[in-house]
């Protein structure tokens, strides 16, 4: 899990989830959800994939906070 604020300096968390299934292949990718709000206002960006949950942490912990911006502008406009 990661904070991050977007370029208004709103806080999101940045976190993965897990996608079950019979193929363990990619089955791991972002999502983001406002601080402010619960999780039930989840912005995901499901073409990101890892294949083990370790690998996506270790992804998302070493980040830059710009990266994570344009992800989050990339998952927010496929989501409108």
């Amino acid at each position: 899990m990661r904070e991050f604020a977007d370029e208004n300096g709103q806080v999101w968390v940045g976190t993965i989830q897990e996608e079950s299934g019979d193929d363990y292949k990619g089955r791991f990718y972002f999502v983001f959800h406002e601080e402010s709000e619960s999780e039930g206002s989840v912005v995901s960006l499901t073409d990101v994939r890892w294949n083990s949950e370790r690998t996506a942490e270790r992804t998302l912990r070493t980040m830059s906070d710009v990266e994570l911006r344009r992800r989050l502008r990339s998952a927010r406009g496929r989501s409108v």
